[in-house]
């Protein structure tokens, strides 16, 4: 097959454009100041992202709240797409769709509606009202996540564990749930991902002494007009390597998928 090289031309252009945007942040962050093609090489602002109390805090908030909102989203999202998957009910479709409509509905909606429900009414605590915001927000995606791997599951293997005597709890735990492992930790890292770097909700759900990481950085960004966000943003996305790399080295996700 002959080579076309108009097609390498438009696909250089595609990652260019698409890193682009990185390439000029990661220049920017040891810079003297925003301009570019920046002046001077300076490491400060990466120094002073890390002394910066705010910052640190922020990011312990995120931290919680993501690795916490995603674990509960995992915890109700699994057995809500095994019970759509595995059985046939009246009203299944409706139901699927219930729990992933979240999903289509704007993100500064249900911010603005948990901000009325919880804030206002409920009058929860900051962090215990991010918690559940993010939780919402996770949800339809760790159950389409999971739904979409259980849906390539051979559940008869899960009816011979059955039939050889174990309960069908215990076959769940030790038959279904080692076999969907790769889908459950691709919802966990989606969902970490999304909670972490979140903006609609989280700018309603903040609240005086407790911030994440993105609405910080806006803050920030508001009064000063520096590098500090660039140089942090490449933290954030060696942060994220971290993440998927780490995970990789623990779990080999790539012999799954």
């Amino acid at each position: 097959m002959k080579k076309n090289p108009f097609l390498y031309v438009i696909l250089a252009l595609v990652f260019a454009f698409i890193l682009s945007p990185f390439v000029v942040i990661f220049v920017v962050s040891f810079a003297h100041s925003l301009a570019f093609p920046p002046t001077g090489f300076t490491v400060k602002w990466y120094a002073k992202v890390v002394q910066m109390p705010m910052f640190r805090n922020a990011f312990v908030t995120s931290l919680i709240v993501g690795l916490g909102a995603t674990t509960a989203a995992l915890l109700f999202g699994i057995p809500g797409a095994y019970a759509i998957v595995r059985f046939m009910f009246k009203g299944r479709d409706s139901v699927e769709f219930s729990l992933t409509s979240p999903m289509v509905v704007p993100a500064l909606v249900i911010g603005f509606a948990l901000m009325r429900y919880l804030i206002y009414i409920g009058r929860l605590p900051v962090l215990p009202t991010l918690f559940v915001g993010h939780t919402v927000l996770l949800f339809p995606y760790a159950v389409r996540v999971t739904a979409a791997s259980l849906r390539n599951f051979d559940f008869r293997t899960e009816e011979a564990a059955i039939s050889l005597g174990a309960p069908q709890w215990k076959a769940f735990f030790r038959v279904v749930l080692p076999n969907i492992r790769t889908g459950v930790l691709a919802a966990f890292i989606l969902g970490f991902t999304m909670s972490f770097n979140n903006v609609p909700i989280s700018l309603f759900l903040t609240g005086p002494g407790v911030s994440t990481l993105p609405i910080q950085m806006l803050i920030y960004m508001q009064y000063y007009y520096d590098p500090l966000i660039a140089a942090l943003s490449v933290l954030l996305i060696l942060f994220t390597v971290l993440i998927t790399q780490g995970a990789e080295a623990a779990l080999g996700l790539s012999r799954y998928v």
